[in-house]
């Protein structure tokens, strides 16, 4: 049984990865998911399978986590397992390596596409990967070599990353002392933010009169509404391009004259 030994979690929380076609997270699909549900009293399963992602894996990512097409030929689509995956995250919090900058948001749009809308807010988010990227910065494999003292067998597939982040989880919570041992705190620790950021990714910020400028290549330190009115074509090009859906939000809604209020 898979169990955290040094964090007391006040509810069910879920380690998970994802083997995709690619590596963004706004476009590419999923091929093979790994959930493995801790329970606050001990209890623990995992389930594993693979998904037909509806499009060519290509094959530099092949290479990587060994998953064909023929593989997943047969395999049900995304969309028909949505349902029983959803419920399955319910009311759960979240944790992985690299799953807020990757897993998570390659889910949310796999859901998003399936006509369901998961949403990570009232979750505690914990990644194991920032937690050791800020103590040591490495992959994986040498992450569970360093704080497991093994060998990463079959890195990159689903299974085997998802029982390597739970050890390195719990190895890097027994390891630094100064790490808190709670699940709000360590979301904290996982997840810091600017304050000014008004989109999850920093695409826009308010300045220091509280107004929203737009934070990123030459249009930085715009104000949005006058991007709106002299240069809507910027909106509306990162309306339709691979940015982050809160980002894409702001841009459509300041077009229509909408802006954001601190």
């Amino acid at each position: 049984m898979t169990k955290l030994h040094n964090l007391k979690i006040p509810r069910p929380i879920v380690f998970f990865d994802l083997e995709s076609t690619g590596t963004n997270p706004q476009v590419d699909r999923i091929v093979e998911i790994c959930v493995a549900k801790l329970m606050p009293g001990g209890e623990s399963e995992i389930k594993t399978r693979r998904i037909n992602p509806g499009i060519p894996i290509p094959a530099e990512t092949t290479e990587i986590h060994g998953i064909r097409d023929e593989d997943v030929a047969n395999e049900p689509s995304f969309s028909a397992i949505a349902a029983s995956l959803n419920l399955y995250f319910e009311n759960c919090d979240i944790a992985g390596y690299n799953v807020i900058r990757f897993d998570i948001p390659l889910l949310c749009n796999e859901f998003k596409r399936a006509g369901y809308n998961f949403s990570i807010e009232g979750r505690k988010l914990i990644d194991a990967q920032t937690i050791f990227h800020k103590m040591e910065p490495r992959t994986l494999s040498a992450a569970y070599s360093f704080f497991c003292g093994k060998n990463l067998e079959d890195a990159h597939s689903a299974e085997a990353d998802v029982l390597a982040t739970i050890a390195v989880l719990d190895a890097e919570l027994e390891k630094y002392s100064k790490l808190p041992k709670n699940i709000d705190e360590l979301h904290d620790f996982c997840n810091p933010s600017d304050p000014k950021w008004i989109d999850s990714t920093g695409k826009f910020k308010w300045n220091d009169n509280n107004e929203a400028i737009v934070a990123f290549g030459k249009n930085k330190g715009i104000l949005l509404k006058d991007i709106a009115a002299q240069n809507p074509n910027f909106l509306s090009w990162m309306a339709r391009m691979d940015f982050a859906e809160d980002a894409k939000k702001i841009a459509k809604d300041a077009l229509a004259g909408k802006f954001p209020a601190k």
